[in-house]
């Protein structure tokens, strides 16, 4: 895959998690266990509903999962998507290494 495809299809998932609320709950959830919306409001200056609308933000893009237990939602967080973005941030960075050093190189010749 391509940079672009890469950038392009982690791009989501950086929209998601570029907000602080959401990034709460991801840490929530990075224990892997099954949490209901009232687990992961509680301590959050948010009502469920507002819980529920980033948690939906998060499924969207594939970070988090959703599964109905009886009456209740209970979300689990995929690691895939954050990996596959966190593996893009590495390349991209090594590359910006990479460049800057080129850069230094041509500066001392």
């Amino acid at each position: 895959m391509s940079n672009v495809n890469e950038a392009i299809g982690s791009a989501p998932v950086f929209a998601a998690l570029g907000d602080i609320t959401r990034l709460e709950l991801v840490s929530r959830l990075s224990d892997g266990k099954q949490h209901s919306i009232a687990q992961l409001a509680e301590g959050l200056d948010l009502t469920r509903q507002g819980v529920t609308k980033h948690l939906h933000v998060l499924q969207n893009v594939g970070v988090v999962t959703c599964e109905r237990v009886g009456r209740e939602s209970r979300f689990t967080i995929r690691p895939d998507p954050i990996a596959k973005a966190r593996d893009y941030l590495a390349r991209a960075s090594t590359q910006w290494d990479e460049a800057v050093e080129r850069l230094r190189a041509s500066v001392e010749e």
